[in-house]
């Protein structure tokens, strides 16, 4: 796809600086901008590669000032973060294929689907499947019986959705993702041999939700675990059963949450945090990265770190009291030598005097 500077700065609102009839093919890095792509300038720590770059369109907010001269045809915006997600969608788009249904593919007589779907080799579509148009399934995806897939859904290679699975329209779930898995439950009787609980329920995924690759989310013991609208869920996440996520939340690498647990709407967790059973977290709470959470947080917008988790500038305090401690008890410790030493000392005077 070729498109030029004045093509892109009318579709993002922005303002050209320089000529308006520069084209690029692809983005690129700033660091590594070649003549023929768009770059992007948001950090200030980047800007002296806004110098050096090649790339023939940078993109900058409106606001920028440079100091030196600058090759590319600058396109001056209100957000570009916001602005490069557009571009970077405009340029994904260019990349589209047309929808095939491949003949290698195992796919029940009765799953149904439009002429607007792509499926890939040696996926497989178990009974009762339903698809919505405009939806991308890769190669060796098993979609298991019953399961509903909205429109517009992107679904890479390996994915393993288990039966009864929702997911709703706009979602994105990357290699290696498990949707509805059995959950972690066992009972264990008075001999010390568990027995396996058996999970019927199923997992919904809302509308705008993107999984992870080889992120794992349990099906329910009854009823659903429920994915929210607009969750972000990032790679290798555990998500047990009947755990509740609310609208807009998301969760970076390697966090876990354990079963029955109902996190608010805009939560942010950071990764490797762990979050325990049958509790429940506020609205637009925020975990700070490898904190272990072992009760209720009630308080809206909450910030938490540590294990277990505390307020978060509590634990700024606690920490730096903390790297306190060795200086404290070296002072300690001389204090109680200058103490033995004057009570030795004491001792020689009193029996001089006897």
């Amino acid at each position: 796809m070729l498109i030029t500077a004045n093509e892109i700065s009318t579709f993002l609102g922005g303002e050209v600086v320089g000529d308006p009839e520069v084209q690029v093919h692809a983005p690129s890095k700033i660091e590594e901008g070649k003549e023929g792509t768009i770059s992007f300038l948001a950090n200030p720590k980047y800007e002296p590669y806004a110098y050096s770059t090649e790339a023939s369109i940078l993109l900058v907010e409106k606001s920028f000032q440079p100091t030196q001269s600058i090759s590319s045809t600058l396109i001056k915006v209100d957000d570009v973060y916001a602005s490069i997600g557009l571009l970077l969608d405009k340029f994904k788009g260019a990349q589209d294929t047309s929808f095939q249904i491949s003949s290698m593919a195992v796919i029940s007589d009765s799953a149904t689907f439009s002429d607007k779907v792509s499926i890939g080799e040696f996926t497989v579509i178990k009974e009762d499947v339903n698809i919505g148009d405009n939806t991308v399934i890769h190669a060796q995806v098993n979609i298991g019986r019953n399961c509903t897939i909205g429109q517009n859904c992107l679904i890479y290679p390996n994915v393993v959705i288990y039966p009864n699975a929702v997911i709703g329209n706009n979602c994105i779930i990357h290699a290696g993702a498990v949707i509805g898995s059995d959950g972690f439950g066992y009972s264990k009787d008075d001999a010390g041999k568990y027995t396996k609980i058996q999970h019927v329920g199923n997992v919904i995924l809302e509308d705008d939700v993107e999984i992870g690759a080889n992120t794992v989310i349990d099906r329910a013991t009854m009823g659903s675990t429920i994915i929210r609208r607009g969750v972000k869920l990032d790679n290798l996440i555990q998500i047990a059963h009947n755990v509740e996520l609310g609208e807009d939340t998301a969760l970076a690498a390697q966090a876990g949450i354990a079963g029955s647990t109902k996190i608010g709407k805009g939560v942010m967790i950071g990764g490797q945090v762990g979050i325990a059973g049958h509790k429940e977290i506020a609205d637009f709470v925020q975990i700070q990265g490898k904190s272990g959470v072992i009760s209720s947080i009630k308080e809206v917008g909450k910030r938490l770190f540590g294990y277990p988790a505390l307020d978060y500038k509590e634990f700024l305090r606690a920490f730096a009291s903390m790297k306190k401690v060795p200086a404290l008890i070296k002072r300690i410790n001389a204090l109680e030598k200058q103490l033995a030493e004057q009570k030795d000392q004491d001792k020689q005077e009193n029996k001089s005097k006897e």
